[in-house]
């Protein structure tokens, strides 16, 4: 009798710590508290967009962030960004400037921009993800390029660019390069989206198998909405095929940032409410049938300040959440406000 009760004893200890692994209670609405202003990423001749953050061995934080001239305008987004580098010794910053990491390569799928970056280190290699257009052969000069990004949405050629955009890798053994990049998109419009496929996030499973949310216009939907699809590949750097179904489609998202929570035993992705009003969390056990995470509200999309006042704001997008040693550190977003736009940091306190 006093086996069988320490058997269902250890029966009973296992499943308890296997349920408490799995379960999803991640709240990241703790880590949005209080801020300077002194520690935004800010710029006076750049709009500052995208973020990624990363250690080295040595102890340095890396933040990789899109960035393109305020001359052009905010809509210079889809013609002059660039993919820029900067150090720190802290995670939330202040960080310095060091140099320009992608950018434009002409005669290439990625001819017109960098954009969209996020970069992650799987074995002995980094991997820098990122979104890119090209004019698909038709001719367009600098001055032509300039006009668009000044006109933005309404110039006639901002589809021709919009439609070209794909997402690409880029790979090195080192955070500062040089990065040698694909020479063909990671994958095409497939599955259930269509036109584009940018804003990739790609993260590594337990057993070692590569997950990618992407974005795209969503291939059921008469008039443009954005919905994200989930692919999965034995490779970091290609090989993903999309699923039918889209990851989640029941509001428009974008700017996803995806991980595997390996204390919970679950993926997440925090992600921006396109045309909404929040920052939202959803949750997976296989990296591929996702729902909306107990704590689905992370928070709206303003900024709390030091002084007590609460910065309302014009964008609040591309989350980022930074995790050291198995646990959410930081999450970090780009926002714009009248005629600036920078980067703005949540560390755990």
């Amino acid at each position: 009798m006093r086996k069988l009760l320490i058997s269902a004893l250890i029966v009973w200890l296992e499943s308890t710590v296997l349920f408490a692994q799995k379960t999803d209670d991640l709240d990241l609405s703790v880590l949005i508290k209080p801020v300077s202003e002194s520690s935004f990423m800010r710029d006076q001749r750049y709009f500052h967009w995208c973020n990624s953050i990363i250690k080295d061995e040595e102890g340095t934080y890396h933040l990789f962030y899109s960035r393109w001239p305020k001359s052009i305008g905010f809509c210079g987004w889809l013609t002059h960004s660039e993919i820029a580098h900067a150090v720190s010794k802290s995670m939330s910053g202040p960080y310095l400037y060091k140099e320009t990491a992608l950018k434009a390569r002409e005669g290439a799928w990625d001819a017109v921009t960098a954009h969209n970056v996020q970069v992650r280190k799987f074995g002995n290699q980094y991997y820098m993800y990122y979104t890119s257009t090209n004019t698909g052969g038709v001719e367009i000069d600098k001055y032509k390029l300039d006009e668009i990004g000044k006109v933005g949405y309404s110039h006639k050629d901002w589809d021709l660019l919009r439609s070209h955009q794909r997402a690409g890798v880029a790979v090195s053994s080192s955070l500062n390069g040089p990065w040698i990049r694909s020479e063909k998109p990671l994958l095409e419009p497939e599955g259930p989206i269509k036109n584009v496929a940018v804003n990739p996030s790609v993260c590594q499973g337990k057993e070692g198998r590569f997950y990618l949310i992407i974005k795209g216009d969503d291939k059921l939907a008469a008039k443009r909405r954005l919905i994200q699809a989930v692919g999965s590949s034995s490779d970091p750097d290609g090989g993903f095929v999309l699923e039918d179904k889209p990851a989640f489609a029941d509001i428009p998202t974008e700017d996803v940032c995806v991980w595997f929570d390996e204390n919970r035993e679950r993926f997440y992705a925090i992600f921006h409410a396109h045309g909404g009003d929040f920052i939202g969390l959803i949750t997976s056990e296989d990296g591929i049938n996702w729902h909306k995470a107990k704590n689905y509200l992370v928070c709206k999309k303003e900024i709390p300040l030091g002084n007590g006042t609460v910065m309302q704001v014009d964008n609040m997008e591309r989350p980022y959440v930074y995790i050291e040693e198995g646990e959410v550190k930081m999450i970090s977003f780009a926002v714009k406000k009248g005629n600036d736009s920078f980067i703005v940091f949540f560390p755990q306190q």
